[in-house]
């Protein structure tokens, strides 16, 4: 994922977290902040938080690259200018490792498509 579509400071996730709305699903939370008032970069960007409760250092790196890569995926389908923090929940290793990668792409769509931020192809 390209570091324009990162974020990485913690002002930026708190913001996400107080100012945002969210949208809470089994396995994952999405809190979504819209910033397009401000000036800067363009484009989405995403933050993942996995706790030490969904596993190991080998399987939370596992878990944020899998999230990162469903929203590359999705990154173009994405209303801009929001900042995005997915928060994953205990379980959610498990759900990747029992299920295809559609699958969890589809799940976390789901929490896109709930908050109204997937924008349709024409």
């Amino acid at each position: 994922m390209n570091k324009k579509h990162r974020l990485s400071r913690s002002a930026d996730f708190e913001r996400a977290y107080r100012q945002g709305k969210s949208i809470a699903g089994r396995y994952a939370v999405l809190y979504y902040f819209d910033r397009s008032g401000e000036a800067g970069e363009s484009g989405p960007r995403l933050g993942v938080s996995v706790s030490r409760k969904v596993g190991g250092a080998v399987v939370r790196n596992r878990v944020k690259r899998t999230l990162k890569e469903v929203f590359r995926a999705r990154q173009e389908r994405l209303a801009p200018d929001y900042d995005y923090v997915i928060i994953a929940r205990t379980g959610l290793a498990e759900y990747i490792d029992k299920n295809r990668f559609e699958e969890v792409s589809g799940m976390i769509e789901d929490l896109f498509r709930r908050a109204d931020l997937i924008q349709e192809a024409d």
